[in-house]
């Protein structure tokens, strides 16, 4: 009986023609430039990571001067995988990562990066690390009475400095508030110093779950506009190194696509709270 009606609905389905699905990616082709010496210095020399304090996703330990988090764990397993086994680290607010990067302080955004306009003509990506969307976060009962992206046009509305958040509301026309860190951001919403704050909405989450009492909430039910999603950085998140520096993203990539086929991707994410949704782009 199963035969027959998965039979009639492969004739269904299929007999009249397959129903096309169209699939868009969001970050360019990025193969240029390779036969450079990156990945063989970096396999003797080491890598100098770069990130901004984020736990759970990354963060120094001030006493062993070790970095944990979600998001160096997933570096780290990559770039093992692809050889690279020494690693130091250079922390820093988000907004000075890309020009560290590009002065060679450090090789590595470890931070969760997504693919911008802004960002693609100085830096070259990885493929696909983790993925997360955005949230819009007011005070409790939404005073300002943000309900979409365009309702945040004339507010004052909160963002990390040099984030994928920033550069979409500026392109929109949102007057932004610019901060250095997660703390003065989730201060200031809080606080009621801004009416609204644009984030991930896993670190929204997280910053709930630590701090119940906080009055603020999610704006639900909002329609992400796709230009946001493709263009403007709420894909996947990845990680960003110089442009030159093409053996090293292509063996770090191979790494990040290993490390999700080997199941280990996913048990870091588990290990921060996350689950296999977070392991792909719109899940269901």
């Amino acid at each position: 009986m199963l035969k027959s009606v998965l039979a009639a609905l492969f004739v269904a389905v299929l007999g009249t023609g397959a129903i096309a699905q169209e699939f868009q990616f969001e970050a360019p082709p990025l193969f240029d430039n390779c036969g450079d010496p990156s990945l063989a210095k970096a396999r003797a020399d080491g890598v100098t990571l770069g990130f901004s304090p984020s736990p759970p996703y990354s963060s120094l330990d001030p006493a062993t001067k070790e970095a944990t988090g979600l998001d160096v764990e997933l570096v780290k397993a990559a770039l093992k995988w692809a050889g690279v086994t020494k690693f130091k680290y250079e922390v820093m607010p988000f907004g000075q990562l890309i020009p560290a990067l590009l002065a060679d302080r450090i090789d590595v955004v470890a931070a969760n990066i997504h693919v911008t306009p802004d960002r693609l003509k100085a830096v070259s990506f990885t493929g696909p690390a983790w993925w997360y969307g955005p949230a819009i976060v007011v005070a409790k009962g939404n005073p300002a009475g943000i309900t979409s992206f365009d309702t945040m046009k004339g507010k004052k509305v909160g963002a990390i400095a040099g984030s994928a958040a920033d550069e979409y509301l500026r392109k929109i026309g949102v007057a932004v508030t610019a901060f250095q860190t997660d703390a003065e951001e989730f201060s200031a919403i809080s606080t009621g110093r801004v009416d609204a704050i644009l984030e991930d909405d896993v670190k929204v989450i997280e910053f709930m779950k630590a701090n119940a009492s906080s009055p603020i909430e999610i704006v639900q039910n909002v329609a992400i506009p796709d230009e946001l999603i493709f263009k403007y950085g709420y894909g996947y998140a990845r990680y960003a190194l110089r442009k030159a520096d093409c053996s090293l993203r292509s063996a770090f990539t191979q790494g990040l696509a290993e490390v999700r086929g080997n199941g280990q991707a996913s048990a870091i994410l588990k290990k921060y709270g996350l689950t296999n949704r977070n392991m792909f782009f719109f899940p269901l």
